[in-house]
């Protein structure tokens, strides 16, 4: 499995919403509120041959409630 990570803007007063439903629809592995630009931390894990692109768009970005989005590819450095 690989791990990566989504920065998540949702929309003003929307952010316990969109972690509910990111919650509800069992793709995440880990859900953090965040201060800053963006208002959710969330890891997911995909299988070694998925696309993170559309995993992403088609299972983050249908969300609503969503604004923006910052994806973070995570490699082992060592």
């Amino acid at each position: 499995m690989t791990p990566f990570f989504v920065m998540i803007k949702a929309q003003l007063g929307r952010a316990y919403e969109v972690a509910n439903a990111l919650a509800d629809a069992e793709i995440a592995s880990e859900i953090y509120s965040t201060a800053g630009d963006y208002d959710l931390l969330v890891k997911f894990y995909v299988d070694r041959d998925a696309d993170i692109g559309h995993f992403v768009n088609e299972k983050v970005h249908s969300i609503p409630g969503i604004l923006d989005t910052k994806t973070i590819i995570t490699f082992k450095a060592f």
